[in-house]
């Protein structure tokens, strides 16, 4: 699927999309660089940008 085209996701999807907690994801929005967009009062991801964040190996903190 090509970027432009990827779908937004919701912080549940991608919760379950990287097998962790929402509490897990909000946590990552504060204290890390996770690519989240805010859109209203909602968190929005698109997994190609989660998937480069958790290769450049920034998630493990």
């Amino acid at each position: 699927m090509s970027e432009m085209n990827e779908k937004w996701s919701s912080l549940e999807e991608t919760a379950e999309y990287l097998g962790v907690t929402k509490d897990t994801i909000r946590s990552w929005i504060k204290k890390t660089d996770i690519p989240a967009h805010k859109v209203g009062r909602l968190w929005k991801f698109k997994f190609s940008e989660v998937d480069e964040w958790v290769k450049s190996g920034k998630s493990a903190l």
